[in-house]
């Protein structure tokens, strides 16, 4: 090896050692979950080439589950224990097991919570996740932060939100991020429900709490819409699962009362979500 190739090896080095140095830690929140032994898997600070990364939000004032509630209530969302921490972390930590298992993607087995306050950070986290999505109401500079990560080629997962009342929440914050550009129906065609599985035949899948209840919706979320946002290319930037829990069927799928039918397509959907993500 020549002196100026050991050279500009040290200069990568160098490079790779200050990109993770601006990675923000791994950190645990509350959840809004009655958990409290969640244990820590031993591979939590591995570098991989995928994470989990769930978005971290601000509490919609007229939030389903009111400012400040749950079995993890917080006095602010920084905290965690409101609405974005609603299946963190078992959901985030069984797909990430299922996710390794079922492809040869190297991902850790924790996942990272993701502050757009934090300076560049999210630019990190290729790929996000969100939940409750009737909850969140994001301030004007999370706005420009989200669609700047977005158009960089980030995507972005949404998830367990029903009914018209949660959509007209969510879309508060969601035409802010994108007042120019539609949310359609993503056709069946279209290789995002292509990439890993075929997934032309879904079907809405319930929260464990609507099981419980004899019922797969809440409110008036009775048909299941896969819906999203496209870039220039026509690249899914966000994709939406509108009037389905995917969260619970990740988070629930080692619990023998909730059906395996229902957890067989949540994951598969992650799946291809991943894949579609990390080659579109």
């Amino acid at each position: 090896m020549t002196l100026r190739n050991v050279l500009w090896l040290g200069v990568g080095i160098s490079l790779a050692a200050a990109l993770w140095g601006f990675q923000m830690p791994f950190r645990v929140y509350r959840s809004l979950e009655p958990y409290d032994n969640v244990e820590l898997p031993p591979d939590y600070q591995d570098k991989t080439e995928w994470v989990f990364a769930r978005l971290m939000y601000p509490q919609h004032p007229h939030a389903r589950f009111g400012r400040y509630f749950g079995y993890g209530a917080s006095t602010t969302w920084l905290e965690g224990g409101t609405s974005w921490s609603q299946d963190y972390p078992r959901a985030d930590r069984h797909f990430s097991l299922a996710l390794r298992r079922l492809t040869r993607i190297q991902a850790r087995s924790v996942e990272q919570p993701v502050n757009l306050d934090d300076g560049d950070d999210v630019f990190n986290w290729p790929w996000l996740n969100a939940g409750e999505m009737g909850d969140w109401k994001l301030t004007l500079p999370q706005v420009a932060k989200l669609r700047e990560y977005l158009l960089r080629g980030g995507f972005l997962m949404l998830d367990d939100f029903w009914g018209t009342e949660e959509w007209d929440r969510f879309y508060e914050s969601m035409r802010l991020v994108f007042p120019d550009r539609p949310i359609i129906e993503i056709p069946d065609a279209d290789s995002i429900f292509h990439t890993v599985y075929d997934l032309d035949d879904r079907y809405q899948v319930p929260g464990e709490w609507a099981i419980r209840r004899g019922t797969t919706y809440r409110n008036d979320g009775a048909i299941p819409y896969w819906r999203g946002i496209l870039d220039d290319h026509g690249r899914v930037m966000v994709a939406m699962s509108f009037n389905s829990d995917i969260g619970d069927s990740w988070e629930w799928a080692d619990d023998p009362e909730y059906p395996e039918k229902y957890s067989a397509l949540g994951i598969r959907i992650g799946v291809n979500y991943v894949v579609y993500s990390m080659t579109h």
